[in-house]
């Protein structure tokens, strides 16, 4: 009998599993999959070509867990990425962006001298906003909310727990000052408002909007993109605050860091082990059953699974109440990404950049932005939101194999796209029609600002959302496990009221990014959740 079985080995569950691990608990964990790491892991695109599948790039992953797991003795790199971002222009031009405030002023200037000197004026306000709620992100969030005992009945060390955590996260929000106000429309309100404030070129403005977007099914004019914005700022794995790594090896060498550092604590991992039931007997979680029949007992299960599958697939009918079915049938997973992944024969040859030597420059670096303007961004939204997949989709090109040798043979390349907008559902067809024809698409749209790209494609997988649903078990192929506005954020994540890893069924937890803080490689939710374990 194991202390703790653990459904579903993505890095918060990796990371839930050895925190128990330390604490004396014996831990299990199951992996329907033949590898471990959820959508953080490196895959065989083709013989001789590895990418990261899902996950591509870290940055939000924190370091006391870096530290406390002793990842780099497992094998975890980061390899920085400078410059970090490239945006090529219909006119030629183009933006370079990174860690250099002497280049980022250079490049900004182009477009705007005033922009160029806000610039650094705009990531000081974000960064001290970040660094005052990242510890909230370290911690249970409070629930404060007035709910009736009959959604929920806390007992005096919940209440006393809440008051505290409560006056603390006070007391970070009265230590904004006068930024309080702003701070309060970045964390609910629209992007767009916030950058047209700051900035004045387009260039500048829709480079940084890509961020606001990313993997939620919303314009950055759309109420809730403040914070996605902020979200992408937080984290300085890439060794720089807001800089974002490569993993070497892939997203799955940071797994299988993860996975090693739980197995020296004494953890069983297993693969290939689908869990078909979470076994109740009594209210209380007492163990699963896997596909083929098998039963494990635990003391406790923990789902590293959405909402959705938790409380919807693996338990019985009838055994949550019907109020908290329903809450759980509202959450939010509209999605609108894809994943595109590539091997190629040459590096792409931007007509803003042109190569050299066919060895890899600034400019390949980072991320590529293509379709990085304001007016480019509404409308491949607007194709969305009327079911369609955007004629000029919004991309977001990495190639990792320019800092990463380890990925590709020699002279050639991997490159990953994350692409929206596309939605889970389509008007009048299937993904089974569009899957591709939206691929030539979008390389169609890269290809118009690199001339050789198209025939350098060797090979090439499209993820689109049902494909991300059904590979990683990303409930309507949303990448954040739900998506991430205000009112699915902190105490209300996954439900209002269920905020602190817990659930109605006694000894039963969520772990994963269902719950707070939410989406993004940071670890924080399985750290979060083992804390909670453990306080009980």
């Amino acid at each position: 009998m194991y202390d703790a079985i653990i459904i579903g080995g993505g890095h918060n569950g990796l990371v839930c599993a050895a925190y128990l691990a330390r604490a004396g608990e014996r831990v299990l964990v199951l992996e329907r999959r033949p590898l471990i790491g959820g959508a953080a892991v490196t895959e065989e695109l083709a013989p001789g070509y590895r990418c990261s599948t899902a996950s591509y790039v870290v940055s939000l992953l924190l370091p006391e867990v870096e530290r406390e797991l002793k990842l780099r003795e497992h094998g975890y790199r980061v390899l920085p990425r400078s410059p970090s971002s490239f945006t090529p222009f219909e006119d030629g031009r183009s933006l370079l962006m990174g860690p250099d405030a002497a280049l980022n002023h250079r490049e900004i200037a182009k477009f705007s001298a005033r922009d160029a000197d806000a610039y650094p004026r705009y990531e000081a306000f974000l960064s001290r906003i970040a660094e005052t709620l990242e510890p909230a992100l370290m911690d249970t969030p409070p629930e404060l909310l007035p709910l009736p005992p009959s959604w929920r009945k806390r007992g005096l060390m919940e209440k006393l727990r809440n008051l505290k955590q409560g006056r603390s996260l006070y007391g970070a929000m009265k230590s904004l000052g006068a930024d309080l106000p702003e701070a309060i429309e970045l964390l609910t309100g629209p992007a767009t408002p916030i950058l047209d404030r700051w900035f004045e070129s387009d260039e500048l403005k829709g480079t940084l909007a890509t961020d606001a977007i990313i993997g939620t099914f919303a314009p950055p004019s759309a109420p809730g993109t403040g914070y996605v914005l902020l979200h992408h700022v937080m984290g300085m794995a890439g060794g720089a605050r807001g800089v974002w790594g490569y993993v070497e090896g892939g997203m799955g060498a940071l797994s299988t860091a993860m996975a090693r550092a739980a197995q020296a604590l004494g953890v069983d991992i297993v693969v290939n082990a689908q869990v078909e039931q979470i076994l109740v007997d009594n209210g209380r979680a007492v163990g699963v059953e896997l596909a083929g029949g098998e039963r494990i007992t635990a003391r406790r299960v923990i789902s590293n699974a959405t909402a959705a599958v938790t409380f919807g697939k693996l338990l019985a009918p009838g055994t949550l109440s019907k109020a908290f079915d329903a809450a759980v049938k509202r959450i939010d997973y509209a999605s609108a990404s894809v994943k595109i992944n590539l091997a190629v024969s040459e590096l792409p040859d931007f007509i803003a950049a042109p190569n050299q030597d066919g060895e890899p420059g600034p400019q390949h670096h980072g991320t590529i932005h293509i379709g990085a303007t304001p007016e480019y961004i509404e409308r491949a939204y607007e194709d969305a939101r009327r079911g369609y997949p955007s004629e000029r989709p919004v991309i977001e090109m990495t190639i990792p194999s320019s800092v990463d040798k380890t990925l590709a043979p020699s002279g050639h390349h991997i490159v990953g796209l994350f692409v929206q907008y596309a939605p889970y559902s389509l008007a009048g067809t299937t993904w089974n029609e569009q899957r591709e024809v939206f691929a030539d698409r979008v390389v169609d749209e890269i290809t118009r600002f690199a001339p050789n790209f198209r025939n350098s494609i060797l090979h090439r997988q499209t993820l689109a959302p049902p494909d991300l649903e059904a590979r990683f078990g990303l409930t309507g192929g949303n990448i954040f496990q739900g998506a991430m506005p205000l009112h699915q954020l902190f105490a209300f994540r996954p439900v209002p009221g269920w905020g602190d890893y817990r659930t109605p069924v006694k000894g039963l937890y969520l772990c994963g990014a269902a719950a707070h803080p939410g989406g993004g490689v940071m670890g924080a939710c399985g750290r979060n959740a083992a804390t909670a374990i453990l306080q009980e």
